[in-house]
């Protein structure tokens, strides 16, 4: 089973416009609405998968209630803890006739002290049942520095292999904390580790103990970073669609591996890229296009060779 955590989950509002133009007003259909946040998008697309899964996060608040209405309509095997601060709310509007997508965020409410150890409570109960832990994510502003490495922890000690997918302090405290899959997409490792280059800033998390860094690279592909080798896996073109989810995604296909044990990089590699493309070509966060065995054979994976930019003088 994949259990996935949620810290701070949000309603995921989305729009699709034929072209956003900044201060215009805007026609669209009716918008969806759907209980999101990384951890539970993580969940979802392995569900959808065929896998086991567990997704703990909080609800709170007018959206608080819509996200459990949806996620529970999903099918998707959760168990919510009911929080005093409302849930937040994160919008994404995307342009048709480009095949980009704006995305605004609710930073969220931070939980109490007692609500987190619910939380946490919900986690320890289902880890003997987990192959694999999912920490996926921001934090709240405010949200304890000891939460992310006494679930990491915790896990370690019931022998569950952590996979965690954030930003900022909180990627150091994951890899100090001994998760074994870090996820960041280029800008927050360089936010995190202060180092421009991506395959130095993946190696510093390295030398902290983490065995795999997924190197999310936008259009360009995804790395997978290890001690010993450095794999790039991309497309020969960009997709065009909606980008909300693809990190999640990939993170999905990772889990999938750990759980049914495959540690193998480049297996781990193919299949997060795979889908992560896969879900750039669906509306919605959290799904996948059946398109993805195809784009797995596409893929192109070799050594990774930075883009080298011409100045102009």
């Amino acid at each position: 089973m994949i259990l996935t955590v949620t810290p701070n989950p949000a309603l995921d509002l989305t729009w699709h416009v034929a072209r956003l133009i900044l201060g215009e007003t805007h026609r669209a259909d009716a918008g969806a609405a759907r209980a999101g946040g990384k951890g539970l998008n993580v969940a979802r697309v392995a569900h959808a998968q065929g896998a086991s899964v567990l997704a703990v996060s909080t609800a709170g608040g007018r959206a608080g209630v819509e996200l459990a209405a949806e996620l529970g309509a999903s099918g998707v095997p959760h168990r919510l803890v009911p929080v005093v601060g409302a849930t937040r709310q994160s919008i994404a509007i995307v342009d048709r006739e480009l095949g980009d997508t704006t995305i605004v965020n609710e930073r969220g409410v931070n939980p109490t002290d007692p609500e987190w150890a619910t939380l946490f409570g919900e986690v320890v109960d289902a880890l003997p049942g987990a192959q694999v832990l999912v920490i996926s994510g921001s934090l709240p502003p405010g949200a304890p520095e000891t939460l992310l490495p006494l679930l990491i922890g915790t896990a370690r000690d019931a022998g569950v292999p952590v996979i965690v997918d954030t930003s900022g302090p909180a990627l150091l405290l994951a890899a100090d904390a001994g998760a074994s899959v870090l996820k960041p997409n280029a800008a927050e490792l360089v936010e995190a580790t202060g180092l421009a280059d991506p395959i130095e800033g993946a190696r510093s998390l390295l030398e902290r103990g983490v065995e795999l860094v997924l190197l999310s690279l936008g259009a360009e592909g995804m790395l997978a970073v290890t001690a010993s080798d450095v794999l790039h896996a991309r497309l020969d073109a960009a997709l065009a669609g909606n980008p909300t989810g693809a990190g999640d995604a990939g993170v999905a296909a990772c889990a999938v591996l750990y759980a049914d044990g495959i540690r193998d990089p480049e297996t781990i590699l193919r299949r997060a890229t795979a889908w992560s493309a896969a879900a750039v070509l669906m509306p919605l966060a959290g799904e996948i296009s059946d398109e993805w065995v195809a784009l797995e054979q596409s893929l192109v994976v070799g050594p990774f060779i930075p883009t080298v930019r011409e100045e102009r003088l």
